[in-house]
């Protein structure tokens, strides 16, 4: 699961522009998901086809099988891989198969104790692959929406992280490169011993000033902790309450809040009084954006 260039370029873009990049995400999302759904769907029409005259369970033959990959036996069975480890404290593929196949049969048990006493309502649903149609019966049917949805979770959680990730060290280079900051005047930690520094400022005498990035929602309570336990000097942020801006300003820590209007513009000021090398662009930002992001991506 990865973010393209492409996507990172329109976050960072949105951000900048003081718009809400949410959409990149979910777009994102969607094309993963119905990607996923239709493979899955061809996957459930050749298993039913080929198991159709096997009196046990096909799903469970099929897709809970001890062959495939620990996190997809989860969520077929729907389980997350992550939910496993937490109960279990470990994600041995014999725990995660074992956890699948009780969580699966519990499932099951339900679903058709439901569908017993609620005979009146009915669903099935018919799915044709090339010349093959099958019918899932409303059992079946409840199954497989049930591993679809957790499968959405599993991708919603991945996309969201890695958004936020992906995005910290192209963003404040992006400013870097905005203001023309000397490439001598700022790091990009890449290293696992710098792995909870997003970006360093470099000032004069090689003074390091750690910067703190987090595409978090207004009002998040725990900004004020995590600057103060990573010492960081200045922190960008999506959106910041003005809770955030009193807490930051008590630690002396520098700020940025993209979603103002040219809310980017306040970086210039952190340059100024790091007295880190910079100039103010004279251009449009959206002039400039486009061959700054070719360069930082």
């Amino acid at each position: 699961m990865t973010l393209s260039d492409q996507v990172l370029k329109n976050i960072i873009t949105k951000l900048l522009h003081g718009e809400d990049y949410r959409i990149e995400v979910l777009n994102l999302l969607n094309a993963q998901f119905l990607d996923y759904v239709i493979d899955f769907f061809k996957k459930v029409v050749d298993a039913k086809f080929k198991n159709e005259k096997i009196t046990l369970d096909w799903y469970k033959e099929v897709f809970l099988s001890p062959d495939l990959r620990p996190a997809d036996i989860a969520i077929h069975a729907g389980l997350n891989k992550k939910t496993i480890a937490n109960m279990h404290n470990s994600a041995r593929r014999e725990i995660v198969l074992d956890a699948a196949i009780n969580h699966y049969d519990t499932l099951r048990e339900l679903i058709d104790t439901l569908v017993k006493y609620d005979d009146e309502f009915d669903v099935t649903l018919s799915i044709k692959f090339r010349e093959i149609s099958m019918n899932l019966t409303i059992n079946e049917c409840l199954i497989v929406i049930n591993s679809l949805a957790v499968k959405r979770s599993a991708l919603r959680g991945g996309l969201w992280s890695m958004a936020g990730k992906r995005v910290e060290k192209p963003l404040v280079r992006t400013l870097c490169e905005l203001y023309s900051v000397p490439p001598e005047h700022y790091r990009q930690p890449d290293t696992k011993a710098y792995r909870e520094v997003d970006f360093y400022l470099v000032g004069q005498n090689e003074a390091l000033y750690k910067c703190e990035v987090k595409l978090m929602g207004k009002g998040n309570p725990e900004s004020a902790d995590m600057v103060i336990a990573r010492g960081s000097h200045l922190f960008v942020a999506d959106k910041l309450s003005d809770l955030n801006k009193d807490q930051l300003d008590g630690l002396g820590v520098h700020w940025v809040e993209l979603r103002q209007y040219e809310g980017y513009k306040r970086f210039q000021l952190v340059l100024e009084e790091l007295d880190i090398p910079h100039t103010v662009p004279d251009e449009d930002l959206s002039t400039v954006l486009p061959e700054i992001l070719d360069t930082v991506l």
